[in-house]
């Protein structure tokens, strides 16, 4: 998975998202013994389940409490001892609320899930002799009616479903029966797909929530979460293709961090050498990504129907068996393993068992059909809504014309186009590693197997990025920083010079520091391993220095200021006793007595002088007071007089004249308005005066201009459209040269490996050309069995037009009797309804008939492979009688060259008993005779074995072809009894 967090170009946080790539659908039905199956799956098991709804979740789900009531989930662990399950399902729970999931959308994805883990519970039976599949338990308490309940479907509907779906042939329907091992391998498809549904709908409600769609999204962090090279006892397609999103990962850690690190030394133009630190990984890649390439071998025979895992690898052998990185099966923990790939991490043994199934995930229709058009579970309605399904009735043109339909997307390229986006984005990236070591392969804490973890250290690029940083420059910075940092060590020398490498060489030597440890380039300084950690002692010692100077004045003050405290409370102390001790002498004394009961009368106002005053001054505001309030009384009384006399003045006004201050005042207003509007009138009549003069000047100078003014217009529009040619020009060319060199490093990196694989090809050239002389003679054999074919088929082509001939004058004859048949319809009604009867009769022995020719058609296949099977075996135990034989013969022939060489040894033993006291010359003579009997003995054995090794290949390509020519023949007869068999039918 793919985790963003998405910024826009002000570096505002505009939310997050996920993207997942491979979903490891398998494991949902099946699990290696250390492995266990979603973690969901033993959450909805717990006790915390009972407090998420009324009824409890394992009531609402249908679910036991048992665990190994559910096959698909407990083949492998069921408990880890680190995960608490029960603490896991409250974080779901959580996780649900959080995220904004309401309630219904919340439990169809509970109960989705116990339906995909419940459906490992439905079994099929056998019935009578044809293999039909049939469930006997269909009750609601039986694992098809859970699943039933669950999806909110028939339960009855859905196991015939699986038992009898419908196909198409033709323009028509037709049920076809299916046998216990389809039925249940078509029940694990479809819990595999709505895992897979739900699982995606997750993620895209999360991001739903996380994202903010209003904001423009500039930029993003993100962090790229996969699963490690995966090599266990049993490697399938799910490995092959982790490993190889592991392999196109190392390949992007390796151009960054040993093919970009030194291109980043030649450009800053520092003295260096190009290293090949040996992780070329192209040849792998190339073996799986070119045309005829693992996956275009994969996704061809998943698209061809009648392909199986043996016509596969075949294929793949024929097709990429002469790589070197294409090995042969050697695995001790898998005996069935078909072939081996040399990756980067070691070589890993795949078996391509059921690899054709895993691409296709083909589903029952008839089922998803059922899902769509009958189930409660919105959810579930939900999920399937773009699945084309069986639709009862064609859906309408609406007069656009119909598009022709491709062909399903196959798991592989579905995961390749994601691989491919995914590297185009880290390529645009920059980049920062996390490597995460394995310590044991038991899974147990605290065990450390170092021989384990120095072989992921070196599978995984960190040794070699070791090596590189050891001998490379891995620590830099501009000058800027560099001055600014350790401008302290040397300030003079830094502002000596306006040459960044003229200052930076003389503050380096002032502090002798070595010229070997670091490197000036155009824009950085480059430093070694472990040099940089020099400079920053240096620094961090005047610092220290400098940090203790500030500690040491800043503890003087603070101290300071205490013992100035401390001084002044002594100072005071003695004052206070000095007080206390006077007052202690003279408090029996009179006098003093005295002076202390009258010294808080001293200065005390005199209270009675006080009143009186404010007694004046009360009364006098009082008397103001009153006199206001009688005149406002007064005032008052008059006004009301007043106002009785202005009411009836008003009234007898209005009764006589009319009220004309409403006329008066509108008048006013008039008189106001129309003084502006001339005003405003006098002064706009000017301004029209005056534009329409300058209206006069212009139209004369447009119509001196005008000619200009279009051709300045006109060289201006194509100095632009110039612009924006060049512009695109240049972009183009700016695209085409970075495009360009970055071909001409993949053609320096090919024409390394080329040369290499050159070498390669001159010594297994004579090899090839032996093997091109077989296989022309295999060839021109090939063509003559073809010519015999093709002459075979043209006869029963011939018979054929000859057939359908007959069968046309047949259909002429019938035409005539059924005329005369029309016109005898009164005379022999009884016989029609007959004839009606013995007619459904008829269909109904049709229908039997197409069953059954069904039926005998898979019969037959499977004939056919059990006959392909024996000769298989036959031939594997002609050629290992033929191997023994030879081996007896090999192991005769080295027992008479052993007894040989017994004798030479026993000759020169006697020879050497009586040279015994020859010189030293002899008995040197002696050793290398020796040294050459070993060499001899030697050379016997490699020839014994290479002579081995070359008569067993030759058994093996002579097994191949026989074995390609009955497959051949075994076609052509199959065809020739479809062709009896239709001849017999018309």
């Amino acid at each position: 998975k793919f985790i963003r967090i998405h910024f826009t170009a002000s570096g505002k946080l505009a939310g997050c998202d996920i993207v997942a790539y491979l979903l490891e659908k398998s494991r949902i039905t099946e699990q290696q013994e250390v492995e266990r199956s979603y973690h969901i799956f033993y959450q909805l098991l717990q006790e915390y389940g009972k407090t998420i709804c009324p009824e409890g979740l394992i009531e609402k789900c249908h679910c036991s409490t048992d665990i190994y009531d559910y096959i698909y989930v407990s083949q492998g662990k069921t408990k880890v001892d680190s995960i608490d399950d029960n603490e896991e399902l409250e974080y779901t729970e959580d996780a649900f609320k959080v995220l904004g999931f309401e309630e219904q959308e919340k439990f169809d994805c509970y109960m989705l899930t116990a339906a995909v883990m419940t459906c490992g519970g439905i079994e099929f039976k056998t019935k009578g002799r044809d293999d039909q599949a049939e469930c006997e338990l269909i009750g609601p308490d039986s694992y098809p009616g859970k699943v039933a309940a669950l999806t909110g479907v028939d339960a009855f509907a859905m196991i015939k479903a699986f038992c009898k779906p419908r196909i198409k042939v033709g323009t028509e329907w037709v049920i076809k029966g299916q046998t216990c091992e389809q039925a249940t391998n078509a029940v694990g498809g479809i819990g595999r797909a709505i895992y897979d549904r739900v699982f995606k709908w997750l993620i895209e409600k999360c991001n739903d929530t996380l994202i903010d769609p209003t904001l423009k999204k500039a930029n993003f962090c993100a962090v790229l979460d996969i699963a490690g090279f995966e090599i266990f006892e049993y490697n399938g397609f799910e490995q092959i293709s982790i490993n190889f999103v592991n392999e196109k990962l190392q390949q992007f850690f390796n151009h960054h961090m040993f093919v970009v690190e030194q291109e980043e030394y030649v450009k800053e133009g520092i003295d260096w050498v190009m290293v090949d630190f040996g992780m070329d990984l192209a040849a792998a890649i190339i073996m799986f990504e070119k045309p005829m390439g693992i996956w275009a071998i994969l996704e061809e025979e998943s698209l061809f129907p009648k392909a199986t895992d043996k016509s596969f690898e075949e294929k793949l052998k024929a097709a990429l068996g002469k790589l070197p990185v294409f090995l042969k099966p050697a695995s001790k923990t898998d005996k069935n393993a078909h072939f081996g790939v040399s990756h980067y991490a070691g070589v890993v043994n795949y078996n391509v068992t059921s690899w054709l199934e895993k691409n296709k995930d083909p589903v029952n229709e008839t089922v998803v059909e059922l899902f769509k058009s009958t189930s409660k579970c919105q959810l579930l309605v939900h999920l399937w809504r773009e699945h084309p399904g069986q639709p009862t009735t064609a859906p309408k043109d609406d007069g656009k014309k119909k598009k022709k339909g491709g062909g399903g997307k196959t798991v592989s390229s579905v995961y390749l186009v994601s691989l491919a986006e995914l590297m185009t984005t880290l390529y645009s990236c920059e980049p920062h590693f996390v490597r995460c070591l394995v310590p044991n392969n038991h899974k147990k804490p605290g065990d450390v197997e170092p021989p384990l973890i120095m072989h992921q250290l070196t599978c995984n690029g960190v040794l070699e990025g070791i090596r590189i940083c050891m001998r490379g420059f891995p620590n830099r910075m501009p000058y800027a920083d560099f001055k600014m940092r350790y401008a302290c060590l040397g300030a003079a020398e830094i502002a000596s010079s306006s040459d960044n490498k003229v200052a930076s060489y003389a503050l380096m030597d002032k502090i002798n520091f070595d010229r070997e440890r670091y490197r000036l380039g155009h824009t950085l300084v480059f430093f070694r391993a472990g040099s940089l950690a020099g400079l920053e002692e240096a620094r961090d010692g005047l610092v220290i220095k400098w940090v203790r100077f500030i500690q040491g004045e800043v503890f003087k003050r603070v101290r300071t200021r205490v013992y100035e405290k401390k001084r002044d409370q002594r100072e005071l102390i003695k004052v206070a006793q000095r007080n206390f001790r006077k007052f202690l002498g003279m408090r029996d004394w009179g006098w003093f007595i005295i002076i202390q009961k009258t010294r808080g009368m001293i200065g005390l106002p005199n209270p009675e002088e006080e009143l009186r005053l404010l007694e004046e001054k009360a009364n006098a505001t009082f008397g103001k007071y009153q006199e206001a309030l009688d005149v406002t009384k007064n005032l008052e009384g008059q006004m009301g007089s007043l106002k009785d006399d202005i009411g009836a003045m008003t009234k007898q006004l209005s009764e006589e004249q009319g009220n004309v201050s409403v006329y008066t005042d509108r008048q006013a207003k008039a008189i106001t308005i129309k003084g502006e509007a001339e005003v405003e009138l006098v002064q706009q009549q000017k301004v029209l005066a005056s534009e329409e003069n300058s209206r006069t000047e212009l139209a004369a100078e447009v119509k001196a201009h005008s000619g200009s003014i279009n051709a300045v217009k006109k060289d201006m529009e194509d100095v632009e459209l110039a612009i924006v040619k060049v512009e695109q020009e240049k972009g183009n060319r700016d695209h085409t040269i970075k495009t360009l060199q970055d071909e001409v490093g993949e053609q320096d990196e090919v024409i390394n490996k080329l040369n290499k694989e050159k070498k390669h090809l001159s010594s297994t050239q004579a090899k090839s050309s032996e093997d091109l002389a077989a296989a022309e003679e295999k060839v021109a054999h090939l063509m003559s069995v073809k010519s015999q074919l093709e002459s075979t088929l043209d006869q029963l082509e011939g018979g054929l037009d000859k057939e359908k001939k007959s069968r046309a004058t047949l259909e002429k004859a019938k035409r005539k009797v059924e005329g005369d048949l029309k016109m005898a319809q009164d005379a022999v009604a009884d016989l029609e309804r007959t004839k009606k009867e013995i007619e459904a009769v008829v269909a109904a022995k049709e229908k039997n008939n197409g069953l059954l020719s069904v039926k005998l058609d898979d019969e037959q296949s499977l004939v056919g492979k059990a006959q392909k099977n024996i000769k298989e075996l036959q031939g594997r135990v002609e050629a290992a009688e033929e191997e023994l034989e030879a081996e007896r013969q090999a192991r005769a022939q080295a027992e008479r060259q052993r007894s040989d060489l017994a004798r030479e040894i026993d000759q020169l033993g006697g020879r050497l008993d009586e040279a015994g006291g020859a010189t030293v010359a002899q008995v040197e003579l002696n050793k290398k005779r020796e040294s050459e009997i070993v060499k001899l003995r030697k050379d016997t054995e490699e020839a014994n074995i290479s002579s081995e090794s070359v008569l067993s290949n030759m058994k093996r390509k002579q097994g191949d072809a026989v074995l390609e020519m009955t497959e051949q023949i075994d076609a052509v007869q199959k065809m020739k009894a479809k062709i009896d068999k239709d001849k017999t039918i018309i």
